[in-house]
Parts: structure tokens; sequence; C-alpha cells
């Protein structure tokens, strides 16, 4: 088995990049971006959304979603954050994947590169966000990986349950908009469950101080694991513990994992790496006990 790399039109842009191997292909733009349009089983659904209105839109200077997974830099600003990415990215052949470079923001001097690598066999995906910062003075910001997902799944996020005594064990940040009675979500003692709902009328959004590293979200009789490695002696945005932050409104989920604040002088660059997997053939847990089972069995051994 190997990795195949091909270049190849998809959604309506004429130069994208597949990435595969014998069992899953992924999907990267370089008419706009830096963006991963797609991830999946070979001939099977996209895991990833795609908004059907936006795809193969090129330029201008408002911000799209597009869909798929993209990097931004927090704390969330209107102005800093929504750079338009409409425009052609380089991207360069590297050993089983790519490089996807921008060139530096011209509103905030910062520059996005994706290094993205699929292994020979399997389905693990390695995703490596760098921000650098191209300013002649320092920049404090958090690399923000952005994953949004098909609708139509149920998200379950696990939470920490170390045993501190006296003293909290977790933090969750709620956003003005976040109803903590929304249907959509399920409180567990040890996840919480978040279902998509295409008919939901308002967003939803927490963060959350995810030590474990993961996240799931399952779809279409499929798992989709994001993983990451948390920090946990350094500050992170949204009030200090936001490792891990998801946002649902009604045509998608985001799962989104962060890197701690830094302070990154001028040429520095932060690197912020996550790992995707993909499993067929799991329907989603009804309660903790089945994701207990599910968690042991596939994504924490």
């Amino acid at each position: 088995m190997s990795v195949h790399i091909e270049k190849v039109p998809y959604g309506g842009w004429d130069n994208c990049y597949r990435i595969s191997n014998d069992e899953i292909e992924l999907t990267v733009t370089s008419d706009v971006g830096p963006r991963i349009i797609r991830y999946g089983f070979i001939g099977k659904e996209n895991v990833l959304c795609e908004k059907a209105d936006q795809m193969g839109k090129t330029g201008g200077d408002e911000w799209r979603i597009y869909g798929g997974h993209r990097l931004w830099h927090s704390p969330e600003d209107k102005v800093r954050t929504y750079f338009p990415d409409n425009e052609a990215v380089d991207v360069k052949i590297i050993q089983n994947g790519v490089r996807i470079s921008q060139p530096a923001e011209t509103t905030t001097m910062i520059k996005k590169d994706m290094e993205i690598t699929v292994k020979d066999k399997g389905t693990d995906v390695y995703i490596n966000h760098i921000l650098t910062n191209c300013n002649l003075w320092d920049i404090e910001l958090s690399a923000w990986a952005l994953t949004v997902v098909a609708p139509g799944g149920l998200e379950v996020v696990p939470q920490e349950t170390l045993d501190t005594g006296l003293l909290p064990n977790r933090m969750i940040s709620l956003w003005p908009y976040t109803d903590m009675n929304d249907k959509r979500v399920r409180w567990g003692s040890k996840y919480i469950f978040l279902a998509h709902d295409s008919k939901a009328k308002k967003a939803f959004k927490i963060g959350i101080s995810n030590t474990d590293g993961w996240a799931a979200y399952f779809n279409r009789n499929n798992m989709f694991v994001k993983k990451f490695s948390p920090k946990e002696d350094m500050l992170y945005p949204d009030y200090g513990g936001s490792m891990y932050e998801t946002y649902t409104c009604d045509f998608m989920t985001e799962m989104e994992t962060l890197s701690p604040l830094v302070l990154l002088g001028p040429k520095e660059k932060i690197e912020h790496e996550e790992l995707w997997q993909l499993f067929d053939n799991i329907a989603p847990p009804k309660d903790e006990k089945e994701m207990d089972k599910i968690a042991k069995e596939y994504i924490t051994g």
C-alpha cells in the first residue's frame, strides 16, 4: 500500500489535491484556502460539511465558511479573525502529503500553513497547523483548528474525571447565545453529548478544558475522531482553559481544538497538531456506558 497524490477538480474548484491510500481520501483546495474540503472512506460520503452555495467560489472580500477544515488564530475578533481566505494558496507535495501555504494576512500579518500527511494504510491523518508572526512586533495568539462536520450527527466530548478533592477539576466557557437548557445538549457525568439539529433556530457554543485530548462525531454509521495534545500547565483562550470548543447551528457542527496562548515575536511561529481517525459501522452511543465501551475499544485503548 502507498499514498497517492493527484491534482483533481472538486466541488467547482479546478485545482484541488486528492491524497489517498487504499482506504481513505482527503481533498485539499488550492484555489482558496488553506482548506481541507473532504475526508472520508474512498467513494463514500464526506465526513466534512460542504456549504453548497459557496462551493467553487473564489475571490472577493467577504469571508466564507465553505465547510471543511480551516485554521484561525484566537482570541476571536470580527476584524482579526474573519480575514477572507478566498485567494489561491501555494501547495507543495511532501512525503505522504502536502504543505499548504497562505501569504501573510494583510490585516494581521500572520501567515498560515498546514502540513497534511496520510499513513500508507489505515485512516490516520496528521495535520500540523503553523502560524508565523510576520510583524515587527510581538503578537499574542493561539492556533485554532476548526473542523466543520456534516449535519445530522452526534458529537461526544469527554469531561475531566480526575478527583481533585475540594478543588474544581474542570471549566466550561459559555457564549452569550448559549442556552444551557438547549435540547441539543445532554450533560453527562463523564461526557457531553451534542446532537445536530437542522431545525434549530439558535446557535450553541461551549468551550471546555478537554485534558483527555479527543472528541468524536457519529454520523452515517461512522465515527470521526479528532485527537490533540493539551498542555495542562499553560493558559488557553476564552477564560483561560478552553482547550476544546464546539459550535453548532442549523447547517453544521464545528469541532475546534486550540493551542495554548503564546506571545510570538517577529518571525516566530507556533505549531499545533491534530490526528484524525475514521471508523465505520459504529452506531452512536445511547448512553455513557455505551460510550465508555466505544472509547476504550477505539479511542483511548
